[in-house]
């Protein structure tokens, strides 16, 4: 049995990367455009369940909202949950010259999927490690173009085909908790 779930956002990369990874899973989403107040927080877990509150109350049935973060450690933490506003505002450009000359360039990318279901907000965290390249490497979105995971020689996010991407990415890791919690729990959810 599939699950069927309103995905909230207005990023159409998120959407169709979520949706490829959910589908895998076997849980329908369908992704819902809607305006969401987004608080400013230096918590990504608070923001996200932030937006779930707001996602239920607008649509009055159970969501899905995810939000991301580039936290690099040279930079001690920046841009975190500001990714958005500074790919926005400076790009992936304004980010390599706050890099420039910096040696250590370990950043870790972070996914909050936050779930509610009318009664509670939960949230799944995922991550994956890796540094921030000297140079924008490959076509995509976001700051895919700098960011090399771990144990993929050198390849940036960008410089992988979507499949790869999809099965080794933060977001996966924190869509794939909340499939097994939805499953084990018995949450089969037809809207």
């Amino acid at each position: 049995m599939s699950l069927r779930i309103a995905y909230v956002t207005n990023n159409p990369n998120k959407a169709r990367e979520s949706v490829f990874i959910l589908r895998e899973m076997n849980i329908e989403v369908e992704v819902v455009q809607a305006k969401i107040l987004e608080i400013q927080s230096d918590d990504i877990s608070e923001v996200a369940r932030f937006r779930a509150k707001e996602a239920y109350r607008q649509l009055r049935r159970p969501v899905i909202v995810e939000d991301a973060g580039l936290f690099i450690d040279a930079l001690n933490g920046f841009p975190g949950p500001y990714s958005s506003y500074v790919f926005k505002t400076i790009g992936i450009n304004g980010v390599l010259r706050l890099m420039k000359g910096v040696r250590r360039r370990s950043a870790t990318f972070k996914s909050v999927v936050a779930f509610h279901d009318g009664k509670k907000v939960r949230t799944f965290i995922g991550y994956v490690k890796g540094r921030i390249s000297l140079e924008p490497r490959g076509y995509s979105w976001g700051f895919d173009p700098i960011f090399e995971p771990e144990g993929l020689k050198g390849l940036t996010y960008a410089q992988l085909p979507l499949e790869v991407k999809n099965k080794v990415s933060h977001r996966r890791k924190a869509l794939e908790k909340l499939a097994r919690y939805l499953i084990e729990k018995g949450k089969h959810l037809k809207t």
